[in-house]
């Protein structure tokens, strides 16, 4: 998909995802407000990639009994706006104008509760895996289409869940490569800015 094409409608909905609306959402007190691209890694089950088991999780249908640590987990209510599997194609639970519950108990700067003015970006991973070339190009797919739909959000303002909830939360983890990101959407914003 051309770069061209990649479009984000009024209602906050990405033409390149798949669309599965979860439950986990909530109205944003000022949707002007977005400010902040976070990013997350997550596997279901633990260290295992490829099933259904995120879906389920953000559309309250895991199934508890399908493996030991969904026990855990069964009560969790949550949410991201976007999923990039491994296979770098993108799923979409919650248009960008409303609020996902992604980032929990957190802090960018001096504001707290960072779901309110935040994007959350889930990367099919671990903190102790590689994420794919074609992960990160998605990835960039997607904040380029962000940033075209929402310019108030400062270029810099893409971070780690990790980085907003320090001691509670460890990702996208180590193996996340933040120069490949950064190397990635320089080149864009120069092709841009030359074209």
């Amino acid at each position: 998909m051309q770069k061209n094409t990649l479009k984000i409608s009024k209602q906050g909905w990405f033409n390149k995802a798949e669309w599965l609306v979860s439950p986990n959402q909530s109205e944003r007190v000022n949707p002007e407000n977005l400010k902040l691209i976070v990013i997350h890694g997550i596997s279901l089950p633990p260290n295992q990639f490829g099933g259904d088991e995120i879906n389920r999780l953000f559309t309250n249908t895991l199934d508890s009994k399908a493996d030991p640590y969904f026990e855990k987990i069964k009560d969790l209510r949550v949410s991201s706006h976007l999923l990039i599997r491994r296979d770098g194609s993108v799923m979409q639970y919650v248009p960008f104008l409303r609020k996902a519950w992604h980032a929990g108990i957190s802090r960018y700067g001096c504001d707290e509760g960072c779901n309110e003015f935040s994007i959350g970006i889930e990367l099919e991973g671990t903190d102790f895996t590689p994420y794919t070339a074609i992960q990160y190009q998605a990835l960039v797919e997607c904040i380029e289409a962000i940033w075209q739909a929402y310019p108030q959000i400062p270029k810099e303002a893409v971070t780690g869940h990790s980085d907003i909830a320090p001691g509670r939360k460890t990702d996208p983890g180590q193996y996340f490569m933040w120069s490949t990101l950064q190397r990635m959407l320089n080149q864009t914003f120069v092709k841009q800015i030359s074209e």
